[in-house]
């Protein structure tokens, strides 16, 4: 009796695991994302650190781009790249932005450095006081929508755009947010301004 050749089926070809990991998440499964932070935060970290040279900011950033690519998940598209190079196209951006915010607060900075190099007029001085305490307490006063947007755009030194990104909300939603705030921010002080002078 003559053994029969046993024929063994080639090896099937393995998928990418990279290539799975990008196709979960811009399916939006969380724990695709989580995955996807895992592997490529590394990256964007470095590549961070590398133009800012700052360790806090770096991760500020590396945090933003994986938001901000979460919530654009739907405009990947794995045909035209890979999502690490998806990835580092946000983090340019982001890390562009972090730099032009720093250098709004620099330029910030070294006017209000010149500004106190002067001698101040204590009225002057204390008549800033007034105005910053009049201004957070109306800030507290807004709807919270309308407060979030401000203070993310006065004290984060964010443009409408980043805070529509930070957000999630549509940038005309922001965009009337601010509006509404500044009207109802300017209306609170101006009342304030004429109660005081009574």
């Amino acid at each position: 009796m003559t053994a029969m050749a046993v024929t063994e089926a080639p090896p099937r070809p393995t998928a990418d695991p990279d290539d799975d990991l990008a196709l979960r998440f811009a399916a939006g499964d969380e724990s695709g994302l989580e995955a996807v932070y895992r592997r490529w935060a590394p990256l964007v970290l470095s590549l961070a650190r590398q133009s800012l040279c700052d360790g806090a900011e770096a991760e500020d950033v590396t945090q933003t781009v994986f938001l901000a690519a979460w919530r654009g998940r739907h405009g990947y598209r794995p045909g035209r790249g890979p999502l690490p190079a998806w990835l580092v196209g946000i983090a340019r951006r982001k890390i562009a932005d972090a730099l032009s915010a720093r250098t709004r607060r620099t330029d910030v900075a070294a006017a209000a450095a010149r500004e106190s190099a002067r001698s101040p007029d204590p009225s002057y001085t204390q008549d800033t006081v007034l105005d910053r305490v009049d201004v957070t307490r109306e800030l507290r006063r807004l709807p919270e929508a309308q407060r979030r947007v401000l203070c993310l755009a006065f004290y984060g030194d964010l443009t409408q755009t980043q805070i529509a990104h930070v957000t999630g909300w549509p940038l005309g939603t922001v965009k009337s947010h601010a509006r509404r705030g500044l009207q109802r921010l300017g209306r609170n002080l101006d009342a304030e301004a004429v109660e005081r002078a009574r």
